[in-house]
């Protein structure tokens, strides 16, 4: 099983199943001189673990990481770095049910199909536990970005029908990790609590969606096509389990838009440069970053793992069956989804910074001379 790694410089290669003895994280092409401790990691694991709230899965894990590579004395050494985070509070006897009984709208039929068997416990590989791996990794990229003035921020912005209004970024930094929603804005938090608890004592799930946005950034990121920064940063996003849509700037209202009125005229800035004069692209042009703030939406599905009864074959005996699937999961996903994205937005941001010559890929202190917008490091005259 392949695509089990991200990024081009900056790779980060994971391991684990849900019911497993661990989930595990090498993280390679992370700078020397970087100054990191296991608290660093710690500290963003902790808003993504479970039994937060009463809106998020009961399930008992403490997320304790372990670094047992890259580090000595406090700083990075350049080579690989190596994390571990145990699975204490597994309980796999719960899916026995469902081994030849596909759950619906899960992975299980589909995994089992293409492999011939899969590990079951929890959903194995599929399940969103695996997403503790991105955020240690993305832990450890927000740090190397900060020494570099990069900010990445998210909260949820919508929860079934019921959307927050606009939020600016600093609300975003003060108000997000304020409630267990983790929306920006705290009237619309109440509303979408409320929410959450009709569906949860329904015995149903609920979708909603994720507003990011990222400042600092520096224009000059990403190459067209395939390497294109949207490209990449889409395929991050939506590698995330049960999401359906991402978007950027204007996102789907994009349609909606002539061409005049969505163009936005060149002027020149303080500094003398050329700049848009608005951000309706949300700082990606042609694919590369304009050095405006990007910012967008990610969307998810309501969970799937839902008590109330449903309908499954067992491919097995051949029988038709109804099924109650019962456990501990998520009312909503959004909510511990705040901390993956930001994960993956770091991620993507550093790999492309480390590509564009932004940062020197081999020592932190070290500053990068100045910026060649042709950097690639496979180039013949940058060897």
């Amino acid at each position: 099983m392949n695509g089990n790694r991200f990024g081009r410089l900056f790779q980060v290669t994971t391991y684990g199943e849900s019911h497993g003895d661990a989930m595990g994280v090498t993280v390679s092409g992370c700078p020397a001189g970087l100054e990191l401790d296991e608290d660093d990691v710690q500290a963003e694991l902790d808003r993504r673990k479970p039994g937060q709230s009463m809106i998020t899965t009961s399930r008992g894990e403490p997320d304790a990481v372990s670094i047992n590579s890259g580090v000595q004395d406090g700083y990075t050494t350049g080579t690989p770095i190596g994390m571990v985070i145990e699975n204490k509070d597994a309980r796999s006897g719960k899916y026995e049910p469902y081994v030849t009984a596909p759950r619906p709208s899960h992975g299980d039929f589909t995994y089992s199909a293409k492999f011939g068997t899969r590990n079951w416990g929890g959903g194995g590989r599929s399940s969103a536990r695996e997403t503790v791996n991105w955020v240690a990794a993305g832990a450890i990229a927000k740090k190397v970005l900060e020494t570099r003035d990069v900010r990445v921020k998210a909260h949820v912005n919508q929860i079934g029908d019921i959307e927050a209004p606009e939020v600016s970024f600093e609300q975003m930094l003060e108000n997000t990790e304020e409630n267990p929603v983790r929306c920006a804005d705290p009237d619309t938090a109440e509303e979408m609590r409320e929410l959450i608890d009709e569906y949860q004592e329904q015995g149903d799930s609920i979708g909603g969606s994720i507003y990011f946005e990222a400042q600092g950034v520096p224009r000059g990121l990403g190459a067209p096509r395939f390497d294109a920064f949207p490209s990449r940063l889409g395929q991050a996003m939506m590698s995330i389990p049960a999401t359906t849509a991402f978007e950027f700037g204007l996102g789907r209202e994009a349609r909606e838009w002539t061409g005049k009125d969505r163009n936005e005229d060149w002027e020149f800035s303080s500094d003398g440069d050329p700049v848009p004069e608005g951000n309706k692209h949300g700082g990606l042009q042609g694919g590369i970053t304009t050095g405006e703030p990007i910012y967008g939406e990610i969307t998810w599905h309501a969970p799937t793992s839902i008590p109330k009864k449903q309908k499954t074959v067992d491919w097995e005996t051949g029988e038709e069956k109804e099924i109650q699937v019962v456990g501990r999961h998520d009312p909503v996903l959004p909510p511990r989804a705040v901390p993956v994205v930001e994960a993956m937005l770091n991620l993507t941001i550093l790999d492309f910074m480390l590509l564009g010559g932004r940062i020197n890929p081999d020592r932190l202190d070290d500053q990068p001379g100045e910026y060649d917008t042709d950097y690639h490091p496979s180039s013949p005259q940058n060897k």
